[in-house]
């Protein structure tokens, strides 16, 4: 028992070994400069192995001035949590200006050691200096002024010639000057320091502005936008009603990069069943060109005199003044010149956004004459109260200007048909905006049966709501017939135009051709074998691409259809650019040809008379719904079906016969209605098509296997 008491006794008196830690500190004052006399507050965090923790010793702080004198020794840190120390200094009256460099440490068993510095400084007492880009003073055009101060600070403004205080408007962004304006504005810093309030008089030079009584705005040719409208000119010259090109991107046949009817041979001038191609015809073709009557030339960077070339009063001209602008061609000059008579003073007072019938002018008379090519706009759409002719156009409903659906970016314009090859702007059209039929797109609400509502994801809203085209509208006296075809193998003269055209076939009240359609299209440009579509027998000019087995995004489309009569070189297996220029001349058919071989760089090629056709894509002259919209009837069944026989032209045919469709579940059964087989078998048991058809529809969520 006593051995085992000395044992015990002599492992109490054993020595106690402590061992030692490294701390990293980490030290921080509350700011980062000060004034003198002012407390400067310090932290310190000790941490071991990454975590917070007490060293075991008291941490010391010694704070030294710019000189290098000590001004807090070793004094004891006070502890405010784990780990983390705080020590208070207040700087003398008369402090030394400079760096100060604050050490906090730990020693003993424990070590570590940071520092951090500070800075005193003579208090902020200087007020911020704002400047204004551009300076004040008289301008011909409107104005961005930018406001800038030489140290961090807050910029308040007005601009009503009032007063500013730092409850007025802040600055955030360059302030646009439209009219003459009284700008005033001070800044304040983060010291408080305000300067004095700054005023500055904008005098935006009424001579530039668009007012009937501005007579201080004089015409002084083409040139006259440009002084004010630089931007916009330029913007306008890389856009697709000056240039006749633009992106390919929704082709799949020519060159991606550019399209469009302007006449080239480099594979990405466009063919149609119109005019064919403006090879040898700029000079009729372009009297709808928004420029002066030069062709437009491909820059990026256009001088003086290529901005001065687009005419502005194509698109802006005010149609109900006096004397509203009207243009000739020169005929020694080739350009356009305003008409004799015309007030060009007033027409450039007087300009406007553009409106219907500006738009109208060229695109409701495109192909030759009004309403001859897109089959549903003519000039019949700028003026007409005739909502049965079109509800949205039409005075006594919708009212809508083409920018309502058609908007404008930076002078690109959103929508293209789906013969035409340019695309001007991504910018997608949709009946389904926040402002019209916001909810007629949805595959679940919108419309008043469940039925019509699951045709919105294939079928177009045009395919239903434009059940005829190439109506007439009821308050016109001129007639809205389309062009169906045209021979240039016979002419007819026109008395307006006072030229020979190619003999046309027109008719009203035609019912749609229809197709599926993706957005792309295929079409044959210049310089592309022709090639005939096997469903027609014809040559076809273009097309829209898509298909029942396409993915979701592909709908049933309504299109015009429409054929020509005109040559094939059968040398080189391409449709030829007849001369236009030519035969409007003297109705000459081979004359025309030669002149256009030539122009194509072919001479004694042989030809043939074949015939074209291409679908144009319908989307105007929309009637009201009620009444005249397409009922079921139109579509179910195939056999008596009225407009569109979806079993035999359209791919809805089953996969095989019944006898080898319906034994993949059950026994071979009746078919009472296609209405009762389809709610049954994709309603109620939730089959996707594919089982019976051979397309499918995934975006719905079915069963694709039985």
């Amino acid at each position: 028992m006593r051995k085992i008491c000395l044992m015990l006794l002599a492992t109490l008196l054993l020595p106690v070994f402590a061992y030692a830690s490294t701390y990293t500190v980490t030290v921080t004052t509350d700011k980062a400069t000060y004034a003198r006399s002012a407390t400067v507050k310090t932290t310190a965090l000790f941490k071991k192995s990454g975590s917070l923790s007490n060293p075991s010793s008291t941490p010391k702080i010694t704070i030294k001035d710019p000189s290098g004198s000590t001004k807090v020794n070793a004094a004891s840190m006070t502890r405010s949590s784990t780990g983390t120390y705080t020590y208070s200094y207040t700087l003398s009256s008369s402090a030394t200006y400079g760096t100060y460099t604050d050490t906090c440490s730990v020693s003993g068993s424990d070590t570590g050691s940071g520092s951090v510095t500070f800075a005193v400084a003579a208090a902020d007492t200087t007020a911020p200096v704002t400047t204004a880009a551009p300076a004040a003073g008289t301008y011909s055009a409107a104005q961005n002024v930018t406001l800038t101060a030489n140290e961090t600070a807050t910029i308040y403004y007005t601009k009503d010639g009032t007063t500013p205080t730092t409850s007025s408007t802040v600055y955030s962004a360059a302030i646009p000057v439209a009219a003459t304006t009284t700008l005033k504005y001070f800044a304040r810093d983060t010291a408080g320091n305000s300067e004095i309030v700054k005023t500055a008089l904008y005098t935006i030079n009424v001579a530039k502005t668009h007012d009937a009584a501005n007579t201080s705005l004089v015409w002084t040719g083409y040139n006259t936008c440009l002084a004010c409208h630089r931007t916009q000119s330029t913007d306008m010259y890389q856009g697709v009603h000056y240039q006749w090109m633009a992106s390919g991107a929704k082709m799949t046949t020519g060159p991606a990069a550019k399209q469009g009817k302007m006449d080239s041979l480099d594979g990405a001038s466009a063919l149609n069943a119109y005019c064919i191609n403006i090879l040898g015809g700029w000079k009729a073709c372009g009297a709808c060109h928004a420029g002066t009557g030069a062709k437009p030339v491909a820059t990026a960077t256009p001088d003086d005199a290529q901005l001065a070339s687009i005419d502005c009063l194509m698109c802006h001209k005010n149609g109900t003044i006096a004397t509203p602008y009207a243009r000739t061609r020169n005929a020694t000059t080739g350009l356009f010149e305003p008409n004799v008579g015309v007030d060009m003073n007033n027409v450039v007072r007087t300009v406007i956004k553009p409106v219907r019938n500006n738009c109208l002018g060229c695109h409701a008379k495109a192909g030759g004459g009004d309403a001859v090519k897109r089959g549903d706009i003519a000039l019949a759409s700028g003026t007409t109260a005739d909502s049965l002719y079109d509800v949205h156009m039409a005075t006594s409903r919708g009212n809508l200007q083409c920018q309502a659906c058609h908007k404008f970016t930076n002078h690109k314009v959103s929508g293209r048909g789906s013969d035409l090859r340019p695309l001007d702007s991504t910018t997608a059209v949709t009946c389904s905006s926040t402002t019209c039929h916001p909810t007629k797109n949805s595959v679940t609400s919108g419309h008043t049966t469940t039925a019509v509502n699951k045709h919105t994801a294939r079928v177009a809203c045009q395919t239903c709501h434009l059940p005829t085209y190439a109506k007439n509208a009821n308050d016109t006296t001129a007639t809205e017939a389309t062009e169906t075809n045209r021979t240039w193998e016979s002419f007819e003269w026109n008395a307006t135009l006072l030229r020979n055209e190619p003999l046309p076939t027109k008719a009203n009240d035609l019912t749609p051709k229809y197709a599926f359609w993706n957005g792309t299209s295929w079409g044959n440009n210049l310089t592309d074998a022709a090639v005939i579509d096997p469903t027609t027998g014809f040559y076809k000019i273009s097309r829209p691409n898509g298909a029942i087995t396409d993915p979701a995004g592909t709908k049933l489309y309504p299109f015009k259809y429409k054929t020509a009569q005109q040559p094939l070189d059968t040398t080189t297996g391409k449709l030829i650019g007849l001369s236009t220029a030519s035969f409007f001349a003297d109705g000459n058919y081979v004359t025309a040809i030669t002149t256009g071989l030539a122009n194509m760089g072919r001479t004694g090629d042989a030809w043939q008379t074949v015939t074209t056709d291409e679908l144009q894509v319908l989307n105007h002259q929309i009637p009201p719904a009620t009444g005249n919209v397409l009922a079921c009837a139109a579509c179910h069944p195939n056999a008596t079906a009225t407009k569109l026989k979806l079993i035999t032209n359209y791919g809805y045919a089953l996969k095989g016969a019944t006898s080898t469709v319906c034994v993949q579940c059950h026994g071979n059964k009746s078919v009472p209605s296609y209405t009762s087989v389809h709610s049954k078998h994709v309603d109620s048991q939730g089959y996707d098509c594919s089982l019976c058809h051979n397309f499918s529809r995934p975006e719905r969520g079915l069963k694709m296997t039985k």
